[in-house]
């Protein structure tokens, strides 16, 4: 459990909530805790589990084999537990709102972040590339500067649109909830790709 997410205790009750509205395996409960976080945070196996177990040790859940699954249900003394705590649970949600607000905060700098970096390797690699020019061929120094600068141009320019347009959509995304973890992980993989294919053509001038 993340102390930044859940406070002590939390996710055991929340977890017991989940059951409360239908019975659900493992992976079924791991699924709707990412969903209600738009995917900005999602459980582990380890740490699941054990409360599940726990769970199950104070008589609030029971679990049944469905094949090679095993499927959670609340018992009667677990939705006794939870109208007992319903306030608890009304704070929990509160407090799940902030978390997701955070995190999604958290995915827009982590995004805004590796748009500057790109757009830093991008003027790097021009840079390089005139110079390269320069020294292979002085006498056209002053031409090859000016193209390198009308490319250079270009080039923000494009990373300018690029970084609107996903900005943009990316936090709409986030409004929505819909902002996974492995968006970000795709958007980091693509950027450090992107940014060795035009490094790699500026040094082979292709």
């Amino acid at each position: 459990m993340s102390p930044a997410v859940f406070a002590h205790g939390h996710l055991r009750l929340y977890l017991l909530s989940l059951l409360g509205e239908r019975s659900m395996h493992g992976y079924e409960l791991i699924q709707a805790l990412a969903d209600r976080f738009g995917g900005t945070y999602v459980p582990s196996a380890g740490t699941i589990y054990p409360r599940l177990a726990k769970l199950e040790e104070e008589g609030l859940v029971t679990k049944t084999a469905d094949g090679r699954k095993t499927v959670y249900a609340i018992t009667d003394a677990g939705r006794a537990e939870l109208a007992g705590r319903e306030s608890d649970l009304d704070g929990i949600e509160s407090e799940l709102t902030d978390s997701v607000r955070r995190l999604a905060d958290e995915v827009r700098s982590s995004v805004d972040d590796a748009m500057r970096s790109l757009r830093a390797d991008l003027a790097a690699a021009a840079r390089e590339a005139r110079g390269e020019a320069k020294a292979e061929r002085v006498e056209r120094v002053d031409d090859a500067r000016m193209r390198s600068r009308g490319r250079l141009h270009e080039a923000e320019s494009a990373v300018n649109e690029f970084r609107f347009e996903l900005r943009s959509e990316l936090r709409q995304l986030a409004a929505e909830g819909r902002l996974e973890s492995s968006v970000v992980d795709l958007l980091r993989t693509g950027l450090t790709s992107l940014r060795r294919e035009v490094i790699g053509a500026a040094r082979n001038g292709s």
